[in-house]
C-alpha cells in the first residue's frame, strides 16, 4: 500500500524464530517468560529525480513517518515507576493449549496477544503500545549515476521494533523525470539535433549542450543524411561507482526549409535539374528497387 509523499510500507516485518516457535515445548518451554521481541517494519519512501540530478548526483532532504520507540517509557508500555507483569493466561508463554480429543491445540494467547505481558498501568504517551509516531527529517547522499529504479537501502530508519526489537530499514526508490532533450539508454544519452539543408549538403559543425553544463561541438560530414548518428565519447551518464562515463549519440535530423523566396525556389529548382548521377544516391537506390520490383511484376 502506498501512501502519499512517496511513503508506503511495502515491507512485512521479519517472521518469528519459526523453529522455536515449532519446537520449543518439546525443548523444555525455550523462551518461557521472556518477552517477545519482533523486528521493525520496513519501510519504502519513493524520490523523483531529474535526470540533471542522476548525472552530477544530490544530496536529498526526505522527512519520514515511521514508529519510534516511545521516551517517555522507554519503549515498555509501563507508565514510569511501574512495569510490564507476566501475563496471567500464559504464564509468559505467549501462547495457550487447549485439548481436543487426542490432540493439543497451541495458539496465540487472548489475553496479550503474544507478547506474554501485562500491562496494569499503560503509559499515557504511547498507551502501552511502546511506540509513537514521529515524523523525522533525513539527509541521503544521492550518487551521480543512478538509474531508474535504482534501491538505496539506509539501515536502521525503517520502523522500531516491538518489545526492544530491532529497527526495520528504509528503502528509497529512485524515480528519474523524462528529460525535453536527451533520452537514456543504460549509460548512454540519446538526442536529435537539427541540421540545416546546406549544412548536410556541404558539411559543417553544431553545438550541442551536454549534461555537465558545457557545449559540444559536434562535426556534421558532407553529405549528412537524416538519422545519422555522430558519437561522442564519454558525454554520457556517470557509471555507478565505476568512475566512467558512457557516451552521447546525437541523430542528425535534415529540417527541410519552408517559407522559400521566389529566387530560392528558382535556385532550387535549378539545382534539382542539373543534379548528375551519384549525387542523391538514396533517391536513385529507392528508384532502382522499384523498377527491379516492377519489371519483376511484368515478367511474371
Amino acid at each position: 500500500m502506498r501512501a502519499a509523499n512517496g511513503f508506503g510500507f511495502d515491507f512485512a516485518s521479519s517472521f518469528t524464530d519459526i523453529f522455536d516457535d515449532l519446537f520449543g515445548e518439546f525443548t523444555g518451554g525455550g523462551r518461557r517468560g521472556a518477552r517477545r521481541q519482533n523486528r521493525g517494519q520496513d519501510l519504502r519512501y519513493n524520490l523523483e529525480i531529474t535526470l540533471e540530478e542522476s548525472f552530477h548526483g544530490r544530496q536529498a532532504q526526505i522527512r519520514v513517518p515511521a514508529a519510534v520507540t516511545c521516551e517517555t517509557c522507554n519503549g515498555s508500555g509501563a507508565e514510569a515507576g511501574t512495569k510490564p507483569e507476566q501475563c496471567p493466561t500464559c504464564s509468559g508463554i505467549g501462547k495457550v493449549r487447549a485439548q481436543q480429543g487426542f490432540f493439543t491445540i497451541e495458539r496465540t494467547c487472548p489475553a496479550c496477544h503474544g507478547g506474554g505481558r501485562f500491562i496494569r498501568k499503560p503509559c499515557k504517551t504511547c498507551r502501552g503500545a511502546g511506540l509513537t509516531q514521529k515524523e523525522r527529517t533525513l539527509a541521503v547522499d544521492i550518487p551521480p549515476g543512478v538509474e531508474e529504479g535504482t534501491r538505496i537501502r539506509l539501515a536502521g530508519e525503517g520502523q522500531a521494533g516491538l518489545n526492544g526489537g530491532p529497527t526495520g530499514d528504509l528503502y528509497l526508490f529512485i524515480s528519474v523525470k523524462a528529460h525535453s532533450l536527451f533520452q537514456r539508454d543504460g549509460h548512454d544519452l540519446y538526442c536529435r539535433a537539427p541540421v540545416s539543408f546546406a549544412t548536410a549538403a556541404l558539411g559543417g559543425s553544431i553545438e550541442v549542450p551536454t549534461l555537465d553544463g558545457e557545449r559540444a561541438k559536434v562535426t556534421v560530414p558532407e553529405g549528412t543524411q537524416s538519422g545519422r548518428q555522430i558519437r561522442l565519447r564519454g558525454k554520457g551518464m556517470p557509471v555507478l561507482r565505476g568512475g566512467m562515463h558512457g557516451d552521447l549519440y546525437v541523430e542528425v535530423v535534415v529540417e527541410t526549409p519552408v517559407k522559400l523566396s521566389k529566387k530560392q525556389k528558382e535556385l532550387l529548382q535549378a539545382f534539382e535539374s542539373g543534379c548528375e548521377p551519384g549525387c542523391q544516391p538514396e533517391s536513385e537506390g529507392f528508384l532502382a528497387k522499384l523498377k527491379e520490383l516492377w519489371t519483376g511484376s511484368a515478367d511474371a
